[in-house]
C-alpha cells in the first residue's frame, strides 16, 4: 500500500511539473496579445464612462435625436429600426 501511495505521489508531482511548464509556455505564447487585450480594456472603460455620462445627462441625446428626426427623418427611421433590432437581439 505504501508503494502504491508513493507511486501516486510521484505521478502527482510529475503532473504538477508538467502543468507548470505548460502554463509557462502558454504565457509566453500569449504575451504578444497583451497589448490588444489592454486596448480592449481601455475601449471598454471609455465606453462605460460614456454610457454613464449619457445616462446622467440625457438632454444632449434627446437634442441630437430631435435634430436627426427634424433634419433627416428617413435616416432617423432607419436608425430607429436598427436600434430596435439590436435591442431585441440583446434581450433575446
Amino acid at each position: 500500500m505504501d508503494k502504491r501511495l508513493a507511486q501516486l505521489r510521484r505521478e502527482q508531482l510529475q503532473l504538477i511539473e508538467r502543468i507548470a511548464s505548460q502554463r509557462a509556455v502558454l504565457a509566453d505564447q500569449l504575451a504578444p496579445l497583451q497589448k490588444f487585450v489592454a486596448a480592449g480594456d481601455r475601449a471598454a472603460g471609455w465606453l462605460d464612462g460614456l454610457t454613464r455620462y449619457l445616462r446622467q445627462r440625457p438632454l444632449p441625446v434627446l437634442i441630437a435625436a430631435a435634430a436627426l428626426l427634424l433634419l433627416k427623418p428617413k435616416a432617423a427611421w432607419r436608425w430607429a429600426q436598427r436600434g430596435l433590432f439590436v435591442w431585441r437581439a440583446w434581450r433575446a
